[in-house]
């Protein structure tokens, strides 16, 4: 969510441009469906001047529903490293299909276990 006057500038530029960018048949399709909502009129120029940024009119609540967005945090997250395996092992897990990934991650964590029960 854009914060300063500079970037909410540069937001509304970016969506002025990408209003650019629609063919003059998905705008007929966009107005048409505008059109046919008359709950919720077309905004004029004046609407836009006068509309706010939610967090400048209620703060508190912007800052909550940012908190709400995505994955809850794990207490304890995976770490993303580089790391060079040789290609008849990353074939034998991509072979198994979707989580191939997971799947060595879960074979590496219990190979670390027994090193530690060893030692």
């Amino acid at each position: 969510m854009p914060k300063t006057a500079e970037e909410r500038t540069r937001a509304r530029r970016r969506a002025r441009a990408s209003l650019r960018a629609i063919s003059a048949k998905e705008d007929a399709a966009i107005r048409a469906a505008a059109d046919s909502d008359r709950a919720n009129p077309e905004w004029t120029a004046k609407d836009f001047r006068r509309s706010r940024w939610l967090a400048e009119v209620k703060p508190g609540f912007a800052e909550a529903a940012a908190q709400l967005r995505g994955r809850p945090r794990l207490e304890q997250p995976k770490v993303q490293v580089t790391l060079r395996l040789d290609a008849d092992v990353i074939e034998a897990f991509r072979s198994e299909g979707k989580g191939w990934q997971s799947r060595i991650n879960d074979v590496l964590s219990r190979a670390a276990r027994r090193r530690k029960t060893v030692s």
